[in-house]
C-alpha cells in the first residue's frame, strides 16, 4: 500500500505514468496518533518527468475518512476530495519544501517517500471543527450525559466586585457630566 507511494524517480522513464493505492485508517496512524478512526481513500498520482531532473506530480485523493464528532463523540463521516499539484526538482544537497508548488529534493536521492505528501493532503481536509449537522444527528444519550455534567456560569467575586465598581465610579461622572455640557 504504502510501498506504491515510494517513486523511484532516478530510473522512472521520461512521460506519465500513473499511480494508484488504496488507503486504510493505519495509514493515517501508523506514524503518529490521529483521529481518523476509518479511512477508505482511493489515491490516483499522475507522475510526469518532464526532464532528467523535473518531475510533476498530480494527487487526487477521493473517499471518506471518519472522526469522533466534537459534540457526542460517534463516529461522523467526512468526505475527501482533494487535489494537489506538485513540480519536484532534484538539485543541490538539501530539502527545501519551503514552497507549496515546488519541493527541491537531494541531487542523490533515488527514491521519492510522497506519502505525507498524500498524508498532509488527506489531513488538512478534514475541517479543524467536526460534528454532525444539527444536534438531532448526535447521539442522544451522549448529548444528555453532557448536559448532566453542564456547569452554570457563576459570577466570580472579582467580577461582582468590578461590575459594582465600574458602575458607580466617580470618574465615568465626571465624563458624563462634561459631555451633556
Amino acid at each position: 500500500m504504502v510501498d506504491a507511494l515510494k517513486l523511484k524517480i532516478k530510473t522512472l522513464p521520461f512521460g506519465t505514468h500513473a499511480v494508484e493505492c488504496h488507503l486504510d485508517e493505519s495509514f493515517f496512524n501508523d506514524v503518529e496518533q490521529t483521529e481518523v478512526r476509518q479511512a477508505d481513500i482511493d489515491v490516483t498520482m499522475n507522475v510526469t518527468r518532464k526532464s532528467e531532473n523535473t518531475y510533476r506530480l498530480e494527487i487526487a485523493c477521493h473517499g471518506t475518512v471518519t472522526v469522533p464528532c466534537d459534540r457526542c463523540l460517534d463516529n461522523l463521516d467526512l468526505p475527501v476530495d482533494e487535489e494537489y499539484l506538485l513540480n519536484v526538482e532534484q538539485m543541490g544537497t538539501e530539502l527545501d519544501d519551503s514552497n507549496d508548488e515546488l519541493l527541491i529534493v537531494p541531487s542523490q536521492w533515488r527514491e521519492l517517500d510522497t506519502a505525507p505528501l498524500v498524508r498532509d493532503t488527506i489531513l488538512l481536509a478534514i475541517p479543524m471543527t467536526h460534528s454532525h449537522e444539527s444536534e438531532d444527528d448526535c447521539n442522544a444519550d451522549m448529548l444528555d450525559v453532557l448536559d448532566g455534567h453542564r456547569v452554570e456560569a457563576v459570577p466570580d467575586d472579582d467580577d461582582q466586585q468590578q461590575s459594582e465598581t465600574t458602575s458607580t465610579d466617580p470618574r465615568w461622572e465626571a465624563l458624563k457630566k462634561l459631555k451633556e455640557q
